[in-house]
């Protein structure tokens, strides 16, 4: 199914439609005066007309059961809102999580699904990542244009969210129906031919009892690598039903298909040195018979609440998400010359192999039950969560194509010829349940202090079929995870925390290579020590630091003997991450805007009995990095703003036994947005320039499959222009 083709059945027709509709008059919309009083829906104005005028997110609701203030939060929370991707012209998650510097790249190509660690741990795409509040899987993009924030927990998620990577979860929380009409088109092109459009619409029908908001994007992807190109469509509907004053019915669907050629990243030069003189442009996915990645996602979600009284409501949530991929890479692995694997020959030659993983399926269903009341008991007053989740899990997948099919070269590309092989059968490869209880009370011992308390209970049983090896594992396996912390208010504007946590998540699973290829090691449990402070400087302007401490068993690939031909994936020892996390973000004077973000981090490896490990930090991730952001209000000039940034991030070690180490880099970024009206209707319109000094450097350098070196982006150009009816 080639590009032009998907664009031209899907995309164009749903898009022009949407975007007529947004010209049309709301015929069924209540009145526009009356709920322009509303509160809400002048804030939802401002976001969406005004430029770097809101002030930051004060609250969010993945730190525990229920939306609270960040102030009052005793947990490392960074919010991403509708307003910050909007003014920085963020369409993926990659560019989001740039403005805070504990989570980077883990593996993520270009063309393939988004992948990231958090306080140096790799976050697991099956558990990780959350739709307000339930589980999603993370294996391709996921869509922003229907959210209306994103909520990042650094650190362990063990009471929040039961089976998670210990750096911490992902939060996508979801658009929501407006008082007011709203109607918004959004427009965008970049250098390389990317074109991008969107669609929000929301409101209320004539009876206010019920509600909408629908988001509509097409996109043409033209990557900054040389031949990584697409096309992505998106639609979503999201309905909600004041049943009566105490019950609130709220459904969301949504729907993506992607398609795009995903650019594998490069490997060392006689296995030990640095490639050089190539261009962040370079693709080694370019054979006649590459095709793009396939990918469709839908999810369907449900929310009912019910109030009993002004102290005490019940939530029900869930959802059903459906993933299916078709995946094809020529790809590039070792040197059959030199007989290196891995790395690349000296003069830059490497074996590409055929990959064909057709027919992948994931079709898991959250679903989460809580009641969350307010009491006293004598002079301790109480709030209390308690409530059951659950998460099925059933994936489908066929014994992959992966045969060689040739040489080319990193700077003079060759065509070779593609491989007969056939994929095997689609069958039942996984299937998980995972039932969790939960518990948590919130106590208040005096006017400035409040004692955290929880614990969930977590079965899993799960069933996996290994294909390469044709084997049946099965296991059950019991966590009880607890989490304390005490929350210091001295001021009304300044508060202190100590946390202690414990975290459960899935083992890693074997590569294609290892003896027991394709096998995932049994749970295990990690923990956590977390002393922090936060101050809202002023009401708009909050700081933040945060001192972490996580501890888990450490995985690895392990040589059988000492010929090292061979090699298990095992766990043993300890991984220990130590750091130091502060933050500054919001409205530093009625004209500038500021978010600084700056992680210091000390990894170790220790109890392997392995001197290559032992006392190592964790690869891919840096010592030290830090990203400052700003954005000023020219007050000479009416609705014009100028914005920067720099990103730093210090040197990364390549390999689990530190051989090899990638520089630091520094990059810089410009921007403006001018908020005006076109023919009467309000307009903002914006350009950027990211990586202004075209600045070369290695983004990602994950140890995974045996390492993988991706360049950052090379720079680029962007403009836009956000319509509001």
């Amino acid at each position: 199914m080639s590009t032009p083709n998907l664009s031209a059945h899907f995309s164009r027709p749903v898009l022009t439609l949407a975007i007529l509709h947004a010209f049309a008059a709301p015929a069924f919309a209540t009145n526009d005066t009356t709920e322009a009083a509303d509160p809400q829906a002048q804030s939802m104005t401002e976001v969406i007309v005004t430029a770097s005028k809101a002030p930051a997110a004060k609250r969010a609701s993945v730190g525990g059961f229920s939306d609270a203030p960040l102030l009052q939060t005793p947990a490392s929370v960074t919010v991403i809102s509708q307003k910050d991707m909007q003014d920085l012209q963020i369409r993926n998650l990659s560019d989001a999580v740039k403005l805070d510097t504990s989570i980077n790249d883990a593996y993520n190509a270009v063309g393939y699904a988004e992948q990231f660690s958090i306080r140096g741990f790799k976050l697991d795409n099956n558990s990780s990542y959350r739709k307000d509040g339930v589980a999603i899987p993370g294996d391709t993009q996921i869509p922003l244009e229907n959210k209306e924030r994103i909520e990042v927990l650094k650190g362990l998620a063990g009471l929040q969210a039961g089976v998670a990577a210990p750096g911490g979860v992902i939060d996508f929380i979801v658009k929501r129906p407006t008082a007011a009409p709203l109607r918004s088109v959004t427009v965008e092109t970049r250098e390389r031919g990317t074109v991008y459009g969107a669609v929000d619409l929301g409101g209320r029908l004539e009876d206010t009892r019920f509600g909408y908001r629908i988001n509509v994007a097409a996109e043409r992807l033209r990557s900054y690598i040389k031949g990584a190109d697409g096309n992505r469509k998106f639609i979503s509907g999201v309905f909600d039903w004041q049943i009566s004053p105490q019950a609130l019915l709220q459904i969301d669907a949504d729907y993506q298909d992607k398609a795009q050629a995903t650019a594998p990243g490069f490997q060392l030069l006689n296995n030990t040195t640095l490639p050089t003189g190539i261009s962040a442009d370079a693709m080694l996915n370019l054979q006649p018979w590459t095709r793009p990645v396939e990918t469709v996602t839908s999810n369907l979600g449900l929310r009912f609440q019910y109030a009993f009284s002004d102290d005490w409501h019940a939530t029900l949530s869930a959802n059903q998400h459906s993933f299916k991929r078709d995946d094809y890479t020529a790809f590039p692995y070792g040197c059959s010359a030199q007989d290196l694997y891995p790395g690349f020959c000296g003069n830059g030659d490497f074996d590409v192999y055929d990959y064909r993983s057709l027919g992948e399926t994931k079709k898991p269903l959250s679903a989460q039950a809580m009641i969350q009341g307010k009491f006293a008991t004598g002079s301790l007053r109480h709030e209390f969560t308690a409530g059951v989740s659950t998460f099925r899990r059933k994936d489908r997948a066929g014994l992959y194509v992966y045969d060689w099919a040739g040489v080319s070269n990193i700077y003079h590309p060759q065509i070779v010829d593609m491989s007969t092989g056939v994929q095997g059968p689609v069958r039942l490869v996984r299937k998980d349940t995972e039932n969790s209880v939960f518990v948590q009370d919130i106590v208040s011992l005096a006017p400035n202090w409040k004692l955290h308390g929880g614990l969930r209970h977590i079965n899993v049983d799960g069933y996996q079929y290994v294909l390469k090896a044709d084997t049946e594992i099965r296991a059950k396996h019991d966590f009880l995870l607890p989490n304390v912390s005490l929350v210091y208010t001295p001021l009304d504007n300044l508060s202190v925390y100590a946390a202690y946590s414990q975290g459960m998540e899935h083992g890693g699973t074997a590569d294609r290579k290892a003896v027991n290829a394709n096998v995932e090691l049994s749970p295990s449990r990690s923990k956590q020590v977390e002393l922090g402070v936060k101050m809202d400087v002023t009401p708009d302007f909050m700081v933040a630091a945060s001192l972490f401490q996580i501890r888990k068993g450490l995985e690895f690939n392990q040589y059988v003997d000492s010929s090292k031909s061979a090699y298990n994936f095992v766990r043993e020892g300890q991984a220990q991450h130590r750091g130091l996390e502060l933050s500054a973000q919001g409205k530093a004077s009625s004209s500038l805007s500021l978010g600084a973000s700056v992680t210091a981090l000390n990894s170790q490896q220790s109890g392997t009995g392995n001197a290559d490990l032992d006392g190592k930090r964790v690869p891919n991730v840096p010592a030290f990095k830090a990203a400052v952001h700003a954005d000023y209000a020219v007050q000479q000039v009416a609705g014009l703003s100028v914005n920067g940034s720099w990103e730093y991030a210090g040197k990364k070690a390549f390999e689990y036994n530190n051989t090899t180490f990638v520089p630091s880099y520094n990059v810089f970024n410009l921007g403006a947005a001018y908020a005006t009206r076109i023919a009467g209707t309000r307009a903002v319109l914006r350009a950027a320039v990211n990586n202004v000094a075209d600045k070369f450097y290695w983004r990602d350098v994950t140890p995974e499959s045996d390492g993988y070196l991706y360049p950052g982006a090379s720079r680029t150009f962007k403009v836009s222009a956000q319509f509001d009816f």
